[in-house]
């Protein structure tokens, strides 16, 4: 480009203009919207007169009365409780999931929720409902899992007995553990 040439900027190209149609929609589109936002101001003054904001209708909402039972389960599923409520429940049907005979003798006494452990304790009256209680434990597990969903129940920690209490006097053998054989 030589220096006596300047150079030709192109006009930007015009909007067509608007009909009398178009201009029409637009300004009706526009008193549509003021006309909501005066109503919806009317109706929040309103309401704020009559001392209060929403109000139960005909129709059920979310602030209705619940049953105890509705209301229970909702508080469980917002809080995220749900496999220890499960598990409670297994607690409290002990005899009907492991059996009279069992239920018996073996407790459930605590559950451990923590992703890695998942572990049911359960302490036994004798060291040999807890033998038979470990022989049974993986059948115990499959069943727990299969009632409470699969992967609730990892392991089942057995506890026997606790001994007597230990008591040192004269007639004990000093370091003695008590009888060994029975409790453990």
């Amino acid at each position: 480009m030589s220096e006596d040439e300047t150079p030709v900027v192109p006009e930007p190209a015009k909007a067509p203009e608007s009909s009398g149609v178009d201009l029409a929609r637009v300004a009706l589109r526009a008193a549509k919207e003021q006309a909501k936002a005066r109503g919806a101001a009317a109706q929040q003054k309103k309401q704020a007169r009559r001392g209060g904001g929403l109000r139960s209708g005909a129709r059920a909402d979310g602030r209705d009365p619940l049953p105890l039972g509705a209301a229970i389960n909702r508080l469980i599923t917002e809080r995220g409780w749900e496999t220890p409520a499960a598990v409670g429940g297994v607690m409290g049907r002990w005899p009907q999931i492991v059996g009279e005979d069992l239920a018996n003798h073996c407790v459930p006494l605590r559950y451990d929720d923590d992703p890695d452990e998942r572990v049911l304790t359960v302490q036994c009256d004798s060291t040999a409902w807890a033998t038979q209680l470990r022989l049974l434990a993986p059948r115990l597990v499959a069943r727990l899992n299969e009632d409470l969903g699969q992967g609730t129940v990892r392991l089942i920690k057995v506890l026997g007995p606790g001994g007597p209490a230990r008591r040192f006097g004269p007639l004990r053998a000093p370091g003695s553990t008590g009888p060994g054989d029975t409790y453990g």
